[in-house]
């Protein structure tokens, strides 16, 4: 989706960016509530009272009230920004520095061009030997954004990071100052349920079943079947928080009690020579 360079002090890496995520979200058609057919929404313009196609339509910037500038993909094309073929790093800082919850927008991989090969490796050999990411600028599509370069894997990934003056005074909240009053008893009981709760990351556990969901409503209407919803638990009013802890690290430690039994009941099941392969293989990942 871009070609360009990572400008590495006096030197250039001629690099390609891809997408390096990917949208699954569902998504719906507007559809007329009589007839259930898909609507068109035109580009109208009350001047002159006629539907605008999109290659006629054009960008404008509004520069007073009712009175526009119009700028067209040349204009962009020519905007005096060093960084619209560029990736400029301005500093290299260390990663636990940012917070990325607020900042971290979107994420593109860095694949190098053949010339780049060397200097690609480089960068990405400099980054690990010194524990930092590189911020940068670079111009995607109409807009300059603040970037993060960092290592990924065996190569570079690209982060967009929104501008300071973008993320949102956290003044405006009313978040409790202090300890709000919680007690030794009661953090020593949140402590040991987060530590039952406790894993490793695996995205793979974690799946979107929104898609499914939609799909088995979507079924139920075709077949004109009723469709069965999944009673939702009433969430439980807390009146006794050490209480409402204690049920919570009991019902913790029989879920993960059920998870071992059931991991120890597959292993049980596999074939004897796979059985005996997998320590082995454990051992060489380690």
């Amino acid at each position: 989706m871009w070609r360009g360079a990572i400008s590495f002090g006096m030197v250039a890496i001629p690099v390609r960016m891809y997408l390096a995520t990917e949208s699954k979200s569902v998504s719906f058609r507007m559809l007329c509530p009589s007839c259930g057919r898909p609507i068109r929404q035109k580009r109208w313009c009350p001047h002159e009272d006629r539907e605008i196609g999109w290659t006629e339509t054009a960008r404008g910037y509004e520069v007073a009230k009712d009175e526009y500038v119009q700028v067209d993909d040349a204009d962009l094309e020519r905007l005096p920004l060093s960084t619209t073929k560029a990736v400029e790093i301005l500093e290299f800082v260390d990663d636990k520095e940012i917070d990325a919850g607020v900042y971290i927008k979107s994420a593109y991989y860095l694949e190098p061009e053949a010339v780049g090969a060397k200097p690609y490796a480089l960068l990405r050999r400099a980054l690990e030997s010194t524990g930092r990411v590189a911020i940068g600028r670079i111009a995607l599509r109409d807009r300059e954004h603040l970037c993060r370069l960092a290592i990924h894997e065996n190569g570079l990934l690209l982060n967009t990071l929104h501008w300071p003056d973008e993320i949102r005074n956290t003044a405006e909240l009313s978040i409790p100052e202090g300890d709000a009053g919680v007690g030794k008893r009661e953090l020593d009981m949140a402590v040991m349920l987060v530590e039952n709760l406790s894993a490793t990351f695996d995205p793979r556990r974690h799946l979107d079943e929104d898609r499914e969901a939609l799909l088995v409503v979507v079924n139920a209407k075709l077949a004109n079947r009723p469709i069965e919803r999944p009673v939702a638990a009433e969430p439980a009013k807390v009146t006794d928080l050490m209480a409402a802890l204690k049920a919570s690290v009991e019902a913790a430690q029989d879920k993960r009690k059920g998870t071992a039994k059931a991991a120890r009941t597959e292993r049980s099941r596999k074939p004897p020579a796979e059985a005996e392969q997998e320590p082995a293989r454990r051992r060489r990942a380690s």
